[in-house]
């Protein structure tokens, strides 16, 4: 049923609950998984438009992704990693149309408005523009 599942990854503790959770519905449809992370600093925001050097964040969030996927290629997934630039949910969005993903994978974080006015929300983003299913697992604490 699915053929390549995107995993959005925020570099934090939150995603050792969502991976489990992705690495036993590839196993169980032998689907690719794609780790994306989307850097949003101001090097990242600006990388293309004032031809900016890779920033530290950057430098260490590939090397997050990579960690993240040696751990599931551990486990005998396919895993491809991919690191966005700029809005999140935007970077979301384009990772899995450009890799053709029919789901998405996310954690949420149970904030309610104020949180999410404060915070932001990617995942508002994505589930109401998203043309593929999206899979909310929440964080766990």
């Amino acid at each position: 049923m699915y053929q390549r599942i995107l995993v959005a990854l925020e570099n934090s503790r939150a995603d050792e609950t969502l991976l489990p959770h992705v690495a036993q519905l590839a196993k169980v449809h032998g689907s690719e998984v794609v780790l994306v992370h989307v850097a949003d600093g101001f090097v990242a925001r600006n990388y293309d438009q004032l031809k900016l050097l890779e920033s530290q964040e950057m430098k260490e969030d590939r090397a997050y992704l990579e960690r993240a996927a040696e751990g599931l290629r551990s486990g005998g997934l396919t895993v491809n990693t991919t690191l966005e630039l700029g809005d999140p949910a935007e970077g979301i969005l384009k990772a899995a149309q450009d890799r053709q993903c029919d789901l998405i994978a996310m954690t949420a974080h149970g904030h309610r408005l104020l949180g999410d006015l404060l915070f932001g929300s990617a995942i508002h983003t994505v589930r109401h523009k998203s043309p593929v299913p999206v899979l909310l697992v929440r964080a766990g604490k």
